[in-house]
């Protein structure tokens, strides 16, 4: 990794990689603050959990079921915060931004107020959820409307390559890995039940061999 890295950053303008590490970043702030919108109205989370883990299979899940306001929220939250940032970058009137953020604020409202929380944090939360993840959101989105065209290219073009090696290699491999991980804890658990129940076994013949041995004794001490 150090090589290809050194290799790399030798042959690569700083302003390219400066621009790939910005996006890659603020794509990935943006990303972890959906996450943690899903995680708190969890009903989605626990609905992904469930599913068969093959793509197809979730998407048909997810179609059929869904949590319909969670994803109409998302959706209008996402999709004002990236209208504002365009139109921010291609026009330098006002009368835009009367409309996507009215959108924006639809979605967060609908989020706080149609969409209930499934749990409370024990000992420590994200305050004001949603409006503090929702204005990350806008935030982290609008960043990116600053970057150039071509960056966005490059970093597409590296995102597709990843996610083909995901679904064909990483995604079989962790699945394989995490079934090969709960079928030894199975096996582990079976055995270590085997073991405490012939423990127990052997616990029994043994407490009954010594009461035997003390009736025998008794019984031959009374003659």
């Amino acid at each position: 990794m150090l090589v290809a890295k050194a290799v790399i950053g030798f042959f690569t303008s700083l302003g390219i990689l400066s621009n790939l590490l910005s996006i890659s970043t603020l794509f990935i702030f943006m990303l972890v603050v959906v996450a943690l919108l899903v995680r708190v109205h969890h009903e989605l989370l626990q609905f992904f959990q469930s599913c068969v883990p093959t793509s197809e299979q979730a998407l048909a899940n997810l179609v059929a079921r869904g949590d319909d306001k969670l994803i109409v929220c998302l959706w209008l939250i996402i999709g004002s915060s990236i209208g504002t940032a365009a139109y921010w970058g291609l026009s330098d009137g006002w009368i835009g931004y009367t409309i996507t953020v009215p959108i924006w604020v639809i979605g967060t409202v609908g989020l706080w107020v149609l969409v209930p929380h499934a749990r409370n944090p024990e000992l420590w939360g994200v305050p004001l959820v949603p409006w503090l993840p929702s204005t990350s959101i806008a935030i982290n989105i609008f960043l990116l409307g600053s970057i150039d065209k071509a960056s966005f290219i490059r970093f597409g073009i590296w995102t597709g390559i990843m996610l083909v090696y995901y679904l064909f290699f990483g995604l079989h491999l962790s699945y394989d890995n995490a079934t090969a991980s709960g079928e030894k804890r199975m096996d582990d658990g079976a055995q270590l039940k085997v073991v405490e129940d012939g423990v127990n076994t052997s616990a029994t013949g043994s407490g009954s061999a010594v009461m035997n041995v003390g009736n025998a004794s008794t019984f031959g001490g009374s003659f």
